[in-house]
């Protein structure tokens, strides 16, 4: 099984400047992991940044831009990834950050089970076919309504609207685990 939801672009492994990190969803509780994504995501984050010089007349301060879109984007994939991780696998979780010439692209990679898959893409599709804006207005809304939701659901819409990524998804089976990956690219 392989699908490709959005505008997924496949990772070029070896090319150009990368890292990539794993974690053991299962090793910790999941509310002790809030802290360490948030400083893996900076981390990231902090690593992209010193590529991009820092202020520039008429341009503003590039670098401190492109380190603030990276961390927050990064958190929200490390944070979905680990929150969406099939609790039956033993996968590891992988983020990885690729830089390009005119992009930054971040992938995160989780074990989902195939029961979670139909209900993931439908809210997928919706992302893709709604307009991001409308979608985040009508988001915040319901989140106002309803205190007991689990999840805000403003993470990709954040991206969307805030940032202006491209989101894209690959779900597949390795070694007989259904995985997702998603991949936000940012221009910068």
């Amino acid at each position: 099984m392989k699908s490709i939801l959005g505008h997924y672009v496949e990772r070029v492994q070896g090319s150009g400047e990368y890292l990539t990190l794993g974690f053991h969803p299962a090793l910790f509780p999941l509310q002790e992991r809030w802290r360490n994504n948030g400083l893996s995501a900076d981390f990231l984050a902090g690593y992209v940044s010193t590529f991009f010089p820092g202020e520039e007349p008429d341009k503003g301060d590039r670098q401190v831009e492109v380190k603030d879109a990276v961390s927050f984007i990064a958190n929200e994939l490390l944070e979905n990834a680990m929150k969406y991780s099939s609790s039956i696998s033993h996968s590891i979780v992988t983020i990885e950050v690729f830089l390009e010439i005119d992009h930054v692209s971040i992938y995160a990679t989780n074990s989902v089970t195939d029961t979670e898959i139909p209900g993931f893409q439908e809210h997928i599709n919706l992302l893709l076919s709604g307009d991001p804006s409308t979608l985040y207005i009508e988001c915040l809304e319901r989140n106002a309504q309803d205190e007991t939701e689990d999840g805000s659901g403003l993470g990709y819409l954040t991206m969307l609207n805030d940032y202006m990524v491209t989101l894209g998804w690959k779900f597949e089976t390795s070694a007989g685990q259904p995985t997702v990956t998603t991949m936000a690219r940012l221009s910068v």
